[in-house]
């Protein structure tokens, strides 16, 4: 088996009918199903009528500094990446089940690739929090900035230090116009203030419930972070994505949605290694090093205002295979031990099993 058959790359063309352009993005492809799909399925599965349903299919695409990148030999995913992440998101959507926090997105998992979700209506905040002063944080701290997310910050800090609080650090999800003193750019940084201040335009319902994502964000973090210090990992910073659902009574819902508390997003830390000073990388952190560490020129990749070289950058460097597999390693033990599952790299026809586990949904094309 060669290592391309190994990895799944290509999730926007399976023969899953749905309405609109198939939503793909740097990872996962998404297909909205079709309204007379929609109603027939909330009566099998149980479902508020009105639900919009979707597809939500995970490749082994690796992504960083928003590009996607390919080996030497030309292998353009990461064997188990996918299943790895799925399985990672739904032990903590579980886990945050049983511990009353919010619901999350997902129905069903027909598949270790696969998650039929409900829509939402997404809140257009990145949820970022930091309980260590790292990366981005700590380049622009060194720069001389000292406000992060309307924040000041105290002199002396050291680089990988661990913060006095969990530092909440919003960005923009998408162009978001109108806003004085935020750019109509995806992901900039935002303060608490222009949230509130202004609410509706980022997708919040009320005032309040701004409140009620940073609850959201720092409940989720607390008890990521106390499971994962038993396991020996240090859990650094990470992003939340939230939405809106509605509850038995059909009023919104703030839920949390996409993946979470990932090596793909958030950082982890080796516990034993840390405490004795050293900072080893145990998520996709360590494959956005090696690339800042090895392309040509490192500002490529740090500099937003590059990003027509970056494109190209990504398009013509090859990592070396033993990166992709080293990474693939990481990733299936990093499952393996949150949930106490092994993550096999199927050998079989990953395509024919997904369209196999969608069939009892009567949502397959008739011809495939």
């Amino acid at each position: 088996m060669s290592l391309e058959n190994l990895a799944i790359v290509k999730t926007n063309d399976l023969p899953i009918r749905h309405k609109g352009k198939v939503k793909d993005g740097k990872v996962r492809s998404v297909y909205w199903l079709t309204a007379r799909d929609n109603k027939r399925l909330w009566s099998q599965l149980d479902l508020l009528p009105g639900t919009e349903l979707g597809i939500m299919v995970i490749s082994d695409r690796i992504s960083a500094f928003e590009c996607k990148w390919q080996t030497e030999s030309g292998l353009k995913g990461v064997p188990g990446k996918g299943a790895s992440l799925n399985a990672i998101s739904q032990y903590w959507f579980r886990r945050f089940d049983e511990e009353g926090l919010a619901g999350n997105h997902i129905i069903d998992t027909p598949h270790p690739l696969v998650w039929l979700v409900e829509r939402e209506d997404p809140v257009l905040v990145e949820a970022i929090a930091r309980q260590y002063i790292t990366g981005s944080m700590w380049r622009d701290y060194k720069d001389g900035i000292r406000e992060f997310g309307g924040v000041t910050m105290p002199e002396g800090l050291k680089k990988d230090q661990r913060l006095d609080q969990l530092l909440i650090t919003p960005s923009t999800k998408g162009i978001i116009r109108g806003i004085p003193g935020v750019r109509a750019k995806d992901d900039v940084n935002i303060t608490r203030q222009q949230i509130v201040d202004n609410y509706h335009k980022f997708g919040f319902k009320t005032a309040e419930d701004v409140d009620l994502y940073e609850t959201l964000l720092t409940e989720g973090f607390s008890l990521i972070s106390r499971e994962l210090d038993t396991l020996g990992k240090v859990f650094v910073d990470t992003k939340f994505e939230l939405g809106y659902t509605r509850d038995a009574e059909g009023n919104p819902m703030m839920v949390y949605m996409d993946e979470i508390g990932t090596p793909d997003s958030s950082r982890y830390w080796d516990k034993a290694q840390y405490e004795k000073g050293n900072t080893v990388e145990e998520s996709k952190e360590a494959f956005r090093q090696l690339l800042l560490n090895n392309v040509p020129d490192r500002d490529v990749l740090l500099n937003k205002d590059r990003m027509v070289e970056r494109v190209e950058l990504a398009k013509n460097y090859k990592v070396p295979d033993k990166v992709f597999m080293d990474t693939s390693d990481l990733y299936r033990t990093l499952a393996g031990q949150i949930t106490g599952r092994s993550i096999p790299i199927s050998e079989r026809d990953a395509r024919t099993e997904i369209i196999e586990s969608l069939r009892p949904y009567g949502i397959i094309e008739a011809a495939a």
